[in-house]
């Protein structure tokens, strides 16, 4: 694409970014605390609605990703998508019962799973593949912004305002989204490009995508890696948000709202980081630091008991979740350069690492109900520690991947 085309549509995408921030990822701590602190529910319900959300996710990541690659309505899957979480949020405000909640949360996971696939494709075939680890850059840094802001809003809206405030912001954030979609310029979106099949192809897109991308034994490895990753990862700020609603229920919405922002303060310039210098430092170094910072941040969890220092242990969150989460993009699209499944890969990558996530709020729900915070804490840590050593010993340096194996995917091709 033509630098004209980036430029046209740049504000455009940093606006879908803000807006997206908080749509759907960081409604779950806030949920969380709301219906603890609010509504009193225990942490095994809590975690069972969560896992609900994340496993409707899981289900929907493949399809998701597989439409995405096959469709040029790409504008209008984020629009669908975006519409069905204002509904949900508001449906989870207005009735805050098991049965409605977990209903909402499965629509929010099958919207979730849009997210994504659908941004970084439409970013992909409007920037191209030279300027694309500068574009997810700025995308992460953009939506990282945006979720300082919207943690702020919700988390006053939490406390002062409404218990169930947050939820209603992230349904004005949803619906707002549809601003910035009307302002891309569908005509300038390649959506052969968008698709990973630009002219680094060479020959090697096969129509049995699934084929493909289960030969391909560096992604598999990074898939394994990352799902343990996001299994450690993703109950670790609900569980910090249980406990604070546990020992101040009146300011938890606040309390989770300073652990969000420290988080995502951090992310922006992390991801910034990774948009200026993945392409010489390469994909590994980086990853490894982001791995390392979870490890530590739970054995701090599970140790810390004061609210302002487990305010203070977000900061590792901004770093290793920054890092990952613009690494994935880049990481996927590197070892899939040239097989036309881009989106797809990544839809089955996060339905693995969803699945992990998923699972993560219901089993560290479960040990935290049986055995106390602490012990779930303890458990995600070691968790995270398997997903560092699993990422350093069997995933390669990515950068290049796919020019430095001309042999391996010609045997893919033929089959």
């Amino acid at each position: 694409m033509t630098y004209s085309a980036e430029r046209a549509n740049r504000r455009p995408l940093d606006w879908l970014n803000v807006l997206l921030a908080d749509v759907q990822g960081g409604v779950g701590p806030f949920l969380a605390a709301f219906l603890t602190g609010a509504r009193h529910w225990d942490a095994g319900r809590v975690g069972m609605v969560l896992t609900i959300g994340g496993l409707a996710s899981v289900l929907a990541r493949g399809p998701a990703g597989a439409l995405t690659d096959a469709t040029q309505a790409k504008r209008a899957l984020i629009a669908a998508a975006a519409i069905a979480v204002a509904l949900a949020a508001a449906a989870m405000a207005m009735w805050p019962d098991v049965w409605p909640v977990a209903a909402a949360q499965a629509v929010n996971g099958v919207a979730d799973a849009v997210f994504p696939a659908a941004v970084a494709a439409i970013s992909l075939g409007i920037v191209g593949r030279a300027r694309f680890t500068a574009r997810v850059g700025r995308n992460e840094a953009w939506n990282h912004a945006g979720n300082v802001l919207t943690a702020i809003t919700a988390g006053l809206a939490g406390s002062y305002l409404l218990p169930s405030g947050a939820l209603w912001i992230a349904a004005l954030l949803a619906l707002a989204v549809l601003a910035p979609l009307a302002a891309l310029r569908a005509s300038d979106i390649d959506h052969v490009t968008a698709r990973g099949a630009d002219d680094g192809d060479r020959g090697r897109s096969d129509p049995d995508g699934l084929r493909v991308l289960l030969r391909n034994r560096p992604l598999l490895a990074f898939i394994a890696a990352i799902t343990l990753f996001h299994f450690a990862n993703a109950a670790m700020l609900p569980l910090a948000g249980e406990v604070l609603a546990r020992r101040s229920p009146g300011a938890a919405s606040l309390a989770m709202a300073a652990c969000i922002v420290v988080a995502q303060a951090t992310m922006v310039p992390t991801a910034l980081l990774v948009g200026r210098r993945a392409d010489r430092w390469g994909r590994k170094t980086l990853l490894l630091i982001g791995f390392a910072a979870l490890p530590l941040r739970g054995v701090l969890f599970a140790l810390l008991h004061d609210p302002a220092a487990v305010v203070a242990v977000q900061v590792l969150d901004g770093v290793g979740a920054g890092l990952f989460g613009a690494l994935f993009l880049i990481v996927v699209a590197d070892l899939t350069e040239g097989t036309g499944r881009y989106n797809l890969a990544q839809g089955l990558a996060a339905t693995c690492w969803g699945l992990g996530a998923a699972l993560s709020n219901g089993v560290a729900g479960s040990i935290a109900d049986a055995f106390g915070y602490g012990a779930a804490f303890l458990a995600l840590t070691l968790c995270a520690a398997a997903a560092l050593l699993l990422f350093w010993l069997t995933v390669p340096e990515t950068r290049g991947w796919a020019h430095r194996q001309p042999a391996r995917f010609a045997a893919v091709a033929a089959g």
